[in-house]
């Protein structure tokens, strides 16, 4: 299955109506990395893989799409806060479309602007150490990206706009 460059709803029509989605939060050096429940209500976080090269963390990405029984993947898109693409965004994209060569799952984006931030602000107002939230801010960031998407998706739902 293809990279869904447009709209969440493309995405949303291409994944069948019900199973888990995989989340995640790509950076330079890690790749965060969440799954929703088979109904999408809820994202929690899975792991954050130390980046090495791409084979292997596509390799290690898709083994968890596998063991959650995963029907897609939402990646965070790094756009700008004008809406435009920059580097980040592009080479999030130029992921997307290497990983589909490795897999059928339909790979849609979710806007991840200030995801990463929200999520820091958040442990340190639970008084998380520096060190631990370095350990684990970036699955929970993907956690948080892939539930806006979640809330959208069953925004659509209450909508009418796809199956329930």
């Amino acid at each position: 299955m293809p990279v869904i460059p447009g709209a969440f709803e493309d995405f949303i029509a291409a994944v069948p109506p019900s199973g888990s989605l995989i989340g995640v939060d790509l950076g330079t050096k890690t790749i965060g990395v969440a799954s929703s429940d088979p109904g999408r209500m809820v994202a929690s976080p899975l792991e954050t893989i130390a980046r090495k090269k791409f084979t292997p963390d596509a390799e290690r990405l898709l083994a968890l799409a596998a063991s959650r029984g995963a029907v897609g993947i939402v990646l965070g898109l790094p756009v700008n806060m004008d809406g435009t693409e920059g580097p980040r965004a592009q080479s999030t994209r130029a992921f997307a479309r290497s990983l589909s060569g490795f897999t059928e799952l339909p790979i849609g984006f979710w806007d991840e602007r200030l995801s990463t931030a929200a999520v820091e602000r958040m442990l340190i107002s639970f008084d998380t150490s520096r060190k631990r939230r370095d350990e684990i801010v970036d699955k929970l960031a993907a956690a948080y990206i892939l539930q806006g998407a979640l809330d959208r998706l069953a925004a659509m739902r209450r909508a009418g706009a796809v199956e329930p």
